[in-house]
């Protein structure tokens, strides 16, 4: 049977390479917040129609309708 030293030896060679090998599971916060678009979805779609010309289109349709 190994001894106690032998044991704690084999552990932390053991835990060493587990976790020189092991990739996180999970991105951190840093990560995520730096892949994070600085606009939200929506008004960038806001933006784009806006600038595109669908708020003028919207705005003849209801003139054209309501008055």
């Amino acid at each position: 049977m190994p001894t106690e030293f032998e044991l704690r030896r084999k552990n932390e060679k053991f835990a060493k390479a587990a976790r020189e090998g092991k990739k996180p599971t999970h991105a951190s916060r840093l990560e995520k917040l730096s892949k994070r678009s600085p606009i939200n979805l929506w008004a960038l779609g806001v933006i784009c129609f806006v600038v595109i010309g669908g708020g003028m289109l919207v705005f003849e349709l209801v003139r054209t309708i309501f008055l």
